[in-house]
């Protein structure tokens, strides 16, 4: 999240709040509770995050539209139920890995044939769930995405971002999302560019949220 949105942020003045993940099971229920007591403390926010955390803020934001001023969702999967999506697959096979070979066997194994920039990402978010990793992918998995139908309510400026050569998270999601939306803009960028320049992502999804607006 720093990486990707923090200096696209910084640069139109907007600080960024990024909570660590909440343990095993707990990672989407502890991030809905989270932005609820954020919201407590500074007021309405303008929420965002990347795949399944672009999902989360989606989902609160359409239960919480009186306290949320905009949308940054950055690699949507799909929406509604999971179903067989690419990225609910994959994660259900990365659980497996985990708990199968711990998280440094199953890093080794998910690196294999991967860019190295993308293998690093992994290592370092998959090390900060620490022993709860595997429960935390396997909720990730499971967990409904918005419907269309919930976005269709979310009345706020949304930038949706989407890399067009990302398999996991494929584009036609971002823009059914961006459709479904009343305010809404897709900002696309592709793997590479997010390979050499985590900002990239940011910067497309920022720019769509301003273009929104």
């Amino acid at each position: 999240m720093r990486a990707v949105f923090a200096g696209p942020l910084r640069a139109l003045g907007i600080r960024l709040i990024a909570p660590p993940p909440p343990p095993g099971d707990r990672l989407a229920d502890g991030y809905l509770e989270e932005l609820d007591r954020l919201a407590l403390e500074h007021g309405p926010l303008l929420v965002g995050g990347i795949s399944f955390g672009a999902h989360l803020s989606a989902e609160w934001a359409a239960r919480e539209p009186a306290r949320c001023t905009g949308l940054l969702a950055a690699l949507p999967a799909w929406n509604g139920p999971a179903g067989r999506a690419p990225a609910s697959l994959a994660a259900r096979l990365s659980a497996d890995l985990v708990a199968e070979n711990g998280v440094d066997g199953a890093l080794a194994k998910s690196s294999d044939g991967v860019p190295e920039w993308l293998s690093a990402e992994l290592g370092r978010a998959w090390r900060r769930h620490g022993g709860g990793l595997a429960a935390s992918l396997r909720t990730a998995a499971g967990h409904p995405a918005p419907s269309l139908e919930d976005l269709k309510g979310l009345d706020v400026p949304a930038g949706i971002g989407a890399c067009v050569d990302d398999p996991i998270h494929p584009v036609e999601v971002a823009r059914a999302w961006a459709n479904a939306l009343p305010r809404a803009e897709v900002g696309e960028s592709t793997l590479t560019a997010l390979g050499a320049d985590r900002e990239s992502l940011g910067r497309a999804t920022v720019l769509a949220w301003l273009k929104a607006r």
